[in-house]
């Protein structure tokens, strides 16, 4: 079915208006096609959740995260779903966003551009490819 979701756009519009400073600030760059012509939504719904940021085109999820998601494994779990569905996912954490906002930037070109495509876990980076079939 398409068209509306009265429900989900009311969640969708909740998220948009309880942003953090660090999505806000992520926002401010990836709006209105700010990165190199890249075009994002956020709060955007796949299946059961909501991603912070999108780029549709690409099936591209931008996560920012705080502390509460260390460690989380619902996390993972979303990952999963995401990945199988046919999304990739890049998570950084809140306070990489505030401190080195350029590095988070052109990590996220590096990935619309085509540039990074393998699996990456390190400290300050997540980065889940879509599942291939």
């Amino acid at each position: 079915m398409r068209g509306p979701k009265p429900k989900t756009t009311a969640r969708a519009r909740s998220l948009r208006q309880s942003d953090n400073d660090a999505e806000d600030r992520l926002w401010n760059e990836l709006r209105d096609r700010r990165l190199n012509g890249n075009k994002f939504v956020r709060q955007l719904p796949i299946g059961p959740y909501f991603a912070d940021f999108a780029r549709r085109e690409l099936r591209l999820v931008v996560e920012i995260d705080g502390s509460q998601h260390a460690e989380s494994r619902r996390d993972g779990i979303r990952d999963v779903f995401m990945t199988g569905d046919g999304w990739s996912v890049v998570r950084f954490w809140n306070v990489d966003v505030l401190r080195a906002l350029p590095s988070v930037l052109d990590t996220i070109l590096a990935i619309c551009d085509g540039r990074l495509t393998a699996r990456v876990e390190v400290a300050d980076l997540r980065f889940f490819p879509a599942a291939s079939d």
